[in-house]
């Protein structure tokens, strides 16, 4: 569904030398060097370079220079054929004499060469596509095939003579002298005539496919009355086109194609009059457009036929005047530039582009020649070439516009011989009325001629604006057109009011009556090439012209000439497709220019955004237009989704990666912007809007596909729920099968209670909220499934949370029991009562989190009641039976599950008639059912809370079954011990009471919680009990306290504490120990050797100067001496681990970025080493075994005590070795060096020692220490920030990642943090 546009046109006179008479006959091309040659009947060649029309001055230029040759032939010769040989870069000349001359036409000389002479003159010259073979046709009906050296392959004949003749009489008349009788396939391999049977009488002719090399005629077709000898093969060799003279058979001539075979394939007429012509009909150069000139009785014409979905679609026509005696040829290499010349040298050079015939509002207008077949989109996706109704013009239609706006839809249409035609539409909703009919449409009333339109736009619903051109061709043609006083072609901005002398009936179409105006009128200087409507200002356009400025007019006001700075909206290069369209930037609405350059580059207001597009087109999810979303197409056949705001922000490289595909599964997934098109080549033409969210597609076959990206889909959801649409976006749910959870998430579940009752009445859907409720799960989507689509979820989604939680205190506060509630109270209020709403209802019971499957049991219970009683009450009919709302909850939910909420609301019928419609065997349940129906109601009740394991309720039916179920249910309470406390409140007698706490104390103690056991032993005044359990627990303080309850003597206390204290010493606790020695036991000697031992050295002196012992200070004294001594000698040995391990680290670290490096410059990533090939390539650096000692975390500081070297061992257990050249090297080095810092233990004990060592007199040996633990607390410090610091960095600098660096890094930054506190100041190095 394209349309074929001319954009651009450019026309110039070539001044003949002769007289009047002298005609062009012949045109060739060199594509090398851009040249236009042409022969004329003067035998005068001339030479011109296209360069020419594409100057910006050539609308200005009236003519154009030429360089002139003239060919010398003898008397009553001329040239009868006339081509130019790329590989000898000269002309081929041929004579109605025979000769063949060379004439070179090299920029420095110009020479001619006769290189023979052909019998019976040349009829026509034909190179092969490679140029290697010339094909020559002379006068006697022979095809010469020669080398490009001039030496003949082979003479066929190309027609079938009588017997007995040789050759036929030479025929150079002039009904040959335009035509080509021989057309050559694309490669060269085949070329095809047209040869006239042997009959003098008979009009037919035969298509012949000889073969290249040996000129073996390939096949021939049925004798046909061809028109001419117009023959052409189309470049890719599907089809040759020929043209059928169908006047013996009352119709117009129709073109047909063949295949190689000779057989006839299709055809089409061109509908035309009877007595017309066909001449030159020809392919462009990508095989999808066939051209061919019309000769009528008034005009000639220049028709453009496209081949789609296996109809031909007449795309464009040019007419000139008879005189004129058009001729054209295409572009070998740009397949939409047609180049035009008259006889008397009019050149005009045509350059189409192909553009989208679906308009904005989703109304496909394709052009097929006089008519326009119309399809609204958004009705039905009809294929082409079917259509929903056409509308018929008096000619060809050659521009258009449409115009769609405030319920009013205006279609305006220039035509192939100068008229302007206008016509208004109904609304769309009223189309589907006009299925199938045809409207002719009239030409608009004017008392001028407009002239030949090239541009046509809206700028309201009653003024046009054009581009009109008038020049020589068309003012002869056109009888009433002006044209410029020294006769150049003259280009004109035109401003055209329109108004209607009918009134619009609605629902029918006004095509007729209108009358057209010219209100404002300014001659152009430069080239328009592009016009667009700005729809954020009335009757205002943006004017493009060439090089990509941009100009703003106004109605009544002209253009508005420097309205833009160059970096503001200009592109930066011509961009044949534009578009204007409205954008909402916080309020007003401001237009935003996309322009799309023959390159492929796709310009937004003075930017390129994108390098690869291929087609885009622009998607509204309001009524109002306001663009969106730019839908846009690569040429890697990937369709992007882009949002405006991101192109207004510039987040394109971010988040769509310069429109470039990256071949990685993963990011894929992750990336939802793009779609992979499956078809290549298939460009996207239009989009459906709003609620549609659709993108259609239309391939190269012709057929149109419609896809709904996600991200529109999506996008269109939450536009309806933003407006409160709650039925369109749960259809819309519904349809592209999108999460239903995305109706709650996208405001916050919270949010969505406060809608549900909105949302129930307006869907008023049982069916459809049943699908719904079934779909809700605990989570949100917007974070999960779709989290990617920022735009799901509102900034504000989680305001008034707890104030909206709080309205619903009957739900678990999740979402999914929140939001069934809130559902489950509408369908109560708003829905009338009815089964399925019943229905409905089990369902969100059913559904709940957990499953409310009593409430629902209750429900069923009730409506069972009512069918049991029999009752008359009009109610029942609004209830389904219970049978069947069983088997809906079923359905629902697991049959096991129902069966025991059945069971626990003690009603066994229930329970029974669940068991049998859930397909139970009732051998399974029957026996079991009968045994507690038997029972007391209390035994039945507890014996199904204890199946159910509801042992609370259990509990409580135990207790009301009074006394004697007491030892049941302390028994009870051992077995669930989570029953004690609920026990304690149930059981009120003191006696009974004690028991249940010394039952609790006794677990509490098997399961080693001592503490607590003692504590619950103390409530029941179980002493003896509460002293074991505290003695168990360590708490020495706890067992004396509590044998001061038990009163016992002085010697029973100090014995216990003799067993208490040799207890703590044997579990290491010296400290402890200590205490009891010195409080309890009065042992001063052995208290002091524990203080020592604990490593606390102040308490220990002063107990020592307590009792005035000088032999406890000396002891002291030496111990602490000691201490010091080994603790210096530790630091002294932490400090060369601490260079060890750095010093691995970063080599291995060094190591570990080489790698890396060399992988990403093969293009692999570092992801794809597994650990085999790091181990393999670390354990290559790896010589060193320290790594097999322990951490000495804690031991540098408090070491020569048994506690901490077993401390130690526990942590090399757990933390294991380093395996050098292991994958996890890096990380374990770096876990080690950090291990290794000085503990809080540490650095109390380490403060302490210096204190004491200070008060003993020993200054100096407290100043070492203090510096040797400073020392290895820097450099341990400042290696972890070094390997912290080169973790983040893919690069080691030697000399900014040194250790003496950072140990000055350190010192300055942290030396007067709490990590030193231990320090005394006294000893501060300077």
């Amino acid at each position: 569904m394209n349309n074929l546009k001319l954009y651009s046109e450019v026309s110039l006179n070539l001044d003949l030398l002769a007289s009047k008479h002298e005609t062009l006959l012949f045109s060739a091309l060199d594509i090398e060097r851009d040249r236009l040659f042409f022969a004329s009947s003067d035998n005068n060649i001339y030479t011109t370079q296209l360069s020419s029309f594409q100057d910006e001055r050539a609308w200005n230029k009236s003519s154009i220079s030429a360089e002139v040759e003239h060919v010398d032939l003898e008397p009553g010769d001329f040239l009868t054929s006339f081509d130019y040989l790329m590989e000898k870069e000269a002309l081929i000349v041929g004579t109605s004499s025979g000769l063949l001359q060379l004439h070179s036409v090299d920029v420095h000389s110009n020479s001619a060469e006769i290189v023979g002479r052909v019998e019976g003159g040349v009829r026509c010259i034909s190179p092969s596509p490679d140029g290697d073979l010339l094909g020559i046709v002379t006068g006697f009906g022979q095809i010469l095939v020669m080398t490009h050296d001039w030496d003949l392959l082979y003479e066929n004949a190309l027609e079938d003579l009588p017997e007995g003749v040789d050759v036929r009489e030479p025929d150079l008349s002039s009904t040959y002298m335009f035509e080509s009788p021989i057309s050559w396939r694309g490669d060269g391999k085949y070329f095809a005539t047209l040869s006239e049977l042997n009959s003098s009488t008979s009009l037919h002719k035969r298509l012949k496919v000889w073969e290249r090399d040996s000129g073996a005629l390939q096949a021939s077709s049925e004798s046909k009355v061809f028109m001419g000898a117009v023959l052409e093969w189309m470049p890719s060799g599907a089809k040759i086109a020929a043209v059928y003279d169908r006047k013996s058979e009352n119709k117009c001539p129709s073109i047909v194609f063949f295949e190689r075979n000779g057989l006839e394939r299709s055809s089409f007429s061109i509908n035309e009059k009877i007595d017309v012509t066909v001449e030159l009909l020809k392919w462009n150069c990508s095989s999808e457009l066939l051209a061919a000139v019309v000769r009528c009785d008034n005009c000639d014409s220049v028709k453009i036929w496209f081949f789609s979905n296996n109809h031909w679609y007449l795309k464009h026509e040019v007419r000139y005047s008879k005189q004129d005696g058009v001729r054209f040829m295409w572009h070998p290499t740009k397949p939409l530039q047609l180049i035009c010349w008259t006889l008397n040298g009019q050149i005009t050079i045509y350059n189409f582009i192909w553009t989208t015939a679906v308009m904005e509002n989703s109304t496909a207008l394709v052009i097929d020649g006089s008519k326009i077949l119309v399809t609204p989109l958004s009705l039905s996706l009809m294929p082409p070439p079917m259509y929903l109704f056409s509308l018929k013009f008096p000619s060809a239609v050659r521009e258009m516009t449409f115009y769609s706006k405030n319920s009013k839809n205006c279609l305006a249409a220039s035509l192939s011989d100068g008229c302007l035609c206008v016509l208004e539409l109904p609304v769309p909703d009223m189309w589907e009325e006009l299925d199938g009919k045809e409207f002719t449409v009239e030409a608009s009333i004017s008392e001028t001629t407009f002239g030949s339109f090239v541009h046509l736009i809206w700028l309201d619903s009653h003024v046009l604006l054009s581009v009109s051109h008038y020049g020589r061709i068309h003012s002869n043609y056109f009888p009433q057109a002006s044209s410029s006083t020294d006769g150049r072609l003259s280009f004109y901005l035109q401003e055209i009011e329109l108004a209607c002398s009918e009134d619009h009936v609605p629902g029918l179409v006004t095509c007729s009556g209108w009358h057209a105006k010219i209100t404002n009128q300014n001659s152009l200087d430069v080239v328009l090439i592009g016009m667009a409507s700005n729809p954020a200002k009335k009757c205002s356009a943006l004017l493009q012209f060439e090089g990509g400025k941009i100009i703003e007019y106004t109605s009544k006001l002209g253009m508005a000439r420097g309205s833009f700075k160059d970096d503001d909206i200009n592109f930066s290069s011509s961009c044949p497709w534009m578009s204007v369209v409205p954008v909402a930037i916080n309020g007003p609405l401001k237009p935003v220019l996309f322009g799309l350059d023959d390159v492929g580059r796709l310009h937004v207001s003075g930017k390129i955004v994108c390098n690869n597009c291929s087609s885009f087109s622009f998607y509204s999810k309001l009524a109002d237009q306001v663009i969106s979303h730019l839908i846009l197409g690569t040429k890697q056949d990937f369709i992007f989704i882009v949002d405006i705001n991101d192109i207004l922000c510039g987040k394109l490289e971010l988040k769509y990666e310069n429109f470039i595909h990256v071949g990685n599964k993963r990011r894929e997934e992750e990336n939802m912007n793009f779609i992979n098109i499956w078809e290549r080549g298939a460009k996207v033409i239009g989009v459906l809007h709003g609620d549609e969210a659709a993108v259609i597609l239309q391939t190269n076959r012709g057929n149109l596909e419609c896809i709904y990206p996600r991200k529109l889909v999506l996008s269109s959801i939450v536009n309806a729920l933003v407006q409160g649409r709650f039925n369109d976006a749960l259809l819309m749910v519904r349809r592209h099968r999108i999460d239903f959870n995305v109706i709650i998430d996208h405001c916050g579940w919270q949010a969505f209670l406060q809608s549900a009752s909105e949302f129930v009445r307006q869907v008023n859907n049982l069916s459809y909220i049943t699908d719904f409720v079934c779909a809700i799960k605990n989570e949100n989507i917007t974070e999960t499934l779709y989290r990617n689509f920022e735009f799901l979820s509102l900034p504000h989604q989680k305001e008034g949370k707890d104030g909206q939680v709080n309205d619903f205190k009957g739900s678990d506060a999740n979402k999914v029991s929140s939001v069934l509630l809130a559902i489950r109270k509408a369908l109560e209020e708003y829905v009338p009562e009815s089964p399925a709403r019943e229905l409905c209802i089990l369902t969100t019971l059913a559904r709940s989190d957990p499953p409310a499957l009593e409430e629902a049991l209750e429900r069923i219970k009730v409506i069972r009641e009512t069918e049991l009683s029999g009752s008359d009450d009009p109610r029942r009919m609004s209830y389904p039976s219970a049978e069947e709302a069983l088997k809906h909850l079923l359905w629902l939910s697991d049959s096991e599950a129902i069966y025991e909420a059945a069971l626990g609301l003690y009603d066994l019928n229930l329970a029974a008639i669940v068991a049998l419609n859930s397909q139970r065997d009732p051998k399974e349940f029957l026996p079991s059912l009968q045994e507690l129906e038997h029972m007391p109601a209390l035994l039945m009740r507890y014996n199904i809370d204890l199946r159910l394991h509801r042992f609370e309720n259990a509990l409580k039916h135990l207790v009301s079954m009074g006394d004697a179920s007491y030892a049941d249910c302390v028994d009870l309470m051992k077995k669930y011990p989570q029953l004690f406390p609920l026990g304690l409140q149930l059981i009120t007698g003191p006696a009974q009471r004690g028991q249940v706490l010394e039952a609790w104390a006794d677990h509490l103690s098997d399961e080693k919680c001592f503490e607590d056991a003692a504590t619950t032993y103390l409530c029941c005044f179980s002493l003896e009990k509460a002293m074991k359990a505290y003695r168990d627990s360590g708490n020495w303080s706890g067992v004396l306290t509590v044998a001061g309850l038990l009163k016992l003597g002085k010697d029973e206390v100090i014995q216990l504490a003799r067993e208490l204290y040799e207890e703590l010493q044997a579990l290491g606790k010296p400290g402890e120990a200590a205490k009891i020695a010195l409080e309890y036991c009065g042992d001063v000697n052995n208290g002091i050797s524990l203080l020592i031992s604990a490593r606390d050295w102040g308490e220990a002196l002063r107990v020592s100067f307590l009792h005035r012992r000088e032999d406890l200070i000396s002891e002291v004294k030496n111990a602490a001496l000691e201490c010091a001594s080994s603790l210096i000698g530790e630091y002294k040995e932490g400090l060369e681990k601490v260079g060890k391990y750095l010093t691995r680290y970063l080599a291995v670290r060094q190591r570990r970025l080489l790698l890396a490096a060399k992988l990403r410059s093969e293009d692999r990533s570092m992801n794809d080493l597994d650990d085999d090939t790091a181990s393999e390539s670390s354990s290559n650096f790896s010589g060193m075994s320290a790594y097999t000692t322990g951490d000495i975390k804690g031991s540098a500081a408090s070491t020569a005590t048994s506690a901490s070297k077993a401390r130690d061992a526990r942590r090399q257990r757990s933390r294991g070795k380093i395996r050098p050249g292991s994958p996890g090297e890096e990380m374990a080095l770096v876990d080690h060096l950090k291990g290794m810092s000085l503990t809080a233990g540490a650095k109390h004990e380490l403060k302490s020692l210096l204190v004491s060592l200070v008060m003993l007199g020993e200054e100096e040996i407290a100043r070492k220490l203090q510096r040797a633990g400073e020392t290895f607390q820097l450099s341990q410090m400042a290696a972890v920030k070094l390997a912290e610091d080169t973790i983040s960095s893919d690069l080691i600098n030697e000399h900014a990642y040194n250790l003496e660096r950072y140990i000055k890094i350190v010192r300055s930054e942290l030396q007067t943090s709490e990590a030193f506190s231990w320090q005394s100041k006294v000893f501060l190095s300077p």
